[in-house]
């Protein structure tokens, strides 16, 4: 499937005023065009690159592209300057802690999903084919994306957006075949990974602050919580099930935990893991599956657009749960499994190859976000949509984030340790990763 699509900017409606500004500018510009040929003679070229001999403009750049070599150059900029900071701390052993500042004040009061949609129609602006490998070229080098990967010639993505979500070539991305792993579904840096563990199981964000894993699936997840209470109640049953009704009973679990449900006093059911990877933005953008499972529900929350770079992880309270999602849940061979995609600056738009009618970032009419995620039960239900290990999902624009959750097997009490399955990350925090290459594994005795 193709995501993105070239897009023609429309033409503004026709207004009196608004007319003769333009006529205006336009007398100002010419003047100012024929003074500048007058001292410095230009060719006029064609669309084609080649010279008609003739006098003519030599602005033939689109506003657009003009616009967006700016924006590439300012980011270029300022994530060369905060990579410099980050790496000094980290060489000096320094973890940066959650320091809110002005700017996680501003960035609320700024239109982010505006300015995000606007970007998203810049960089769907048809390029000239001339043009095309230079401005690919720029963005590769100032974010440092491997161009020998992409499946097609440079000259066939016809916007910046295309070359965003541009597929690779067939092998670039091995999945591990290994059926005891869960392999990473995406390209890029992780942020934070670990087991969920103790009373309301919280996901850290950065070195002091955390947030509620039930709060970034929402109120009605089938995350596997139970109340401290009925945990011995419910293993008891869960044991007596015979096996070949594990998927419904899990099912069954699952359903049941809300009602049990307490911010208090809930615990996690198993084990259950957490799993935090940045995409960057000259990484690859697509989603792939982490292993085979079965999605049963999808969940979109319409929230705002913040930043997801280190800068605002450390300075945005809840800033995975305040941004735009998708939530994919379901479950696989080890119980539950949840996939959210978030949106951030510049990457409101999610695609979903499993939903290509889902459409992210429409214009809010609300003041308040507290509306009800939408939610879509995959038919047949209780079954869902199947998905194999390695998979495409989805598709980012820019760079973003995505968080795993999923149960995985581990030993029902300490003197079973050495005779049932254990899962460990094969990866830890800071590590760069690629779709295919196992996060964890498992061993079956």
């Amino acid at each position: 499937m193709k995501f993105g699509g070239r897009r023609r900017v429309p033409a503004l409606p026709y207004c009196p005023l608004l007319n003769r500004l333009q006529n205006q500018h336009r007398f100002f510009f010419a003047q100012s065009v024929r003074r500048f040929q007058a001292k410095f003679p230009a060719r006029a070229f064609t669309s084609n690159g080649g010279n008609n001999g003739s006098q003519g403009n030599p602005f033939l750049v689109p506003g657009a592209t003009i616009a967006t070599i700016l924006m590439l150059g300012a980011l270029h900029a300022r994530r060369m300057y905060s990579d410099k900071k980050i790496d000094e701390a980290r060489e000096k052993g320094i973890e940066l802690e959650f320091q809110p500042d002005a700017k996680a004040a501003f960035l609320r009061l700024l239109p982010l999903r505006s300015i995000s949609r606007l970007w998203g129609t810049l960089t769907s602006v048809e390029l000239p084919v001339w043009l095309r490998p230079h401005v690919f070229k720029g963005w590769a080098r100032a974010f440092h994306a491997n161009l020998e990967e992409s499946a097609l010639p440079l000259e066939e993505y016809a916007s910046l957006q295309e070359f965003f979500v541009r597929t690779l070539k067939e092998g670039s991305r091995p999945i591990d075949p290994d059926p005891q792993c869960l392999v990473s579904p995406v390209d890029g840096t992780i942020l934070r990974c670990g087991e969920l563990k103790g009373v309301r199981p919280m996901i850290d964000q950065v070195k002091g602050f955390s947030y509620s894993v039930s709060s970034l699936l929402g109120a009605s997840s089938f995350l596997p919580l139970i109340g401290e209470g009925n945990v011995h109640e419910e293993s008891s049953e869960e044991e007596k099930a015979p096996t070949e009704k594990s998927k419904n009973t899990w099912w069954r679990i699952s359903l049941a935990s809300p009602k049990v449900r307490d911010p208090v006093s809930v615990s996690p059911i198993g084990g259950l893991f957490y799993c935090v990877i940045y995409l960057r933005p000259g990484d690859y953008h697509r989603v792939h599956s982490p292993v085979d499972w079965n999605v049963l529900i999808r969940r979109h929350f319409s929230g705002h657009l913040f930043p997801l770079n280190e800068r605002a992880t450390r300075t945005i309270r809840n800033l995975y749960v305040e941004n735009e999602r998708v939530v994919l849940e379901g479950r696989w061979q080890g119980g539950f499994m949840a996939v959210a995609a978030i949106g951030a600056t510049n990457v409101g738009s999610i695609k979903l190859l499993i939903e290509p009618e889902l459409r992210t970032n429409l214009p809010i009419r609300k003041l308040v976000h507290s509306e009800q995620p939408q939610e879509r039960v995959y038919e047949p239900e209780g079954i869902g949509m199947t998905l194999k290990k390695g998979n495409e999902v989805a598709a980012f624009n820019m760079g973003s984030t995505v968080v795993l959750v999923f149960q995985a097997p581990v030993p029902k009490s300490p003197d079973e340790k050495d005779s049932s399955p254990e899962f460990n990350f094969c990866v830890k925090n800071g590590d760069r990763v690629r779709v295919g290459e196992a996060l964890g594994k498992w061993h079956e005795l």
